[in-house]
């Protein structure tokens, strides 16, 4: 097999570009998975990309001289593989957010309303702002509750701030009984 992936074969090219995506995907995903506290799957996923990148890496290396094209190939793979592991990761959304709306008092309790009959915990803090009162909404959710939030916020107050931060740890609450 290592013969074969330091020829110049057609297939060799195949084997560098999937390889190389699969490989930096999951790069994507385990730096995430490490980052949110999640080290046992980053550490197994961890394993199986480095197994990935030494045969991949060592098959350009090895026929670098006479066959440059496997460089590019290897190049263009690492590039796809970038975004393809970080639109996986957004579409797995794994972890928690925050999201912040800052809105005047008299649009708030109607969509604090909306948002609590969606199961969604929210505290209100009184906030004054460059043109007066505030009210200053947060949410803490799991990450793949974003959109459909954003979406049901922007249906029923059109000119809020709204803000989304990333969240390592949250204790109690309300959010830890959401799906």
């Amino acid at each position: 097999m290592l013969e074969y992936l330091a020829s110049d074969h057609i297939g060799v090219y195949f084997i560098i570009f999937f390889g190389k995506i699969v490989e930096n995907s999951m790069q994507t995903l385990r730096l995430v998975l490490l980052s949110r506290g999640q080290r046992t799957i980053g550490a197994l996923i961890g394993f199986v990309e480095i197994l990935l990148w030494v045969s991949i890496t060592g098959s350009v290396l090895a026929g670098l001289s006479s066959a440059p094209l496997k460089a590019v190939v290897f190049a263009f793979a690492f590039a796809i593989g970038n975004y393809l592991g970080s639109y996986l990761e957004d579409l797995i959304a794994l972890g928690l957010s925050t999201i912040q709306i800052i809105v005047k008092p008299e649009e708030s309790p109607e969509l604090v309303k909306v948002l609590r009959d969606n199961k969604l915990a929210v505290t209100i803090t009184h906030g004054e702002g460059r043109d007066g009162a505030r009210e200053i909404l947060q949410i803490h959710l799991k990450r793949r509750r974003i959109r459909p939030t954003l979406a049901l916020i922007n249906k029923n107050v059109s000119n809020a701030v709204i803000t989304v931060s990333d969240v390592r740890v949250v204790k109690g609450g309300y959010m830890r009984n959401q799906p």
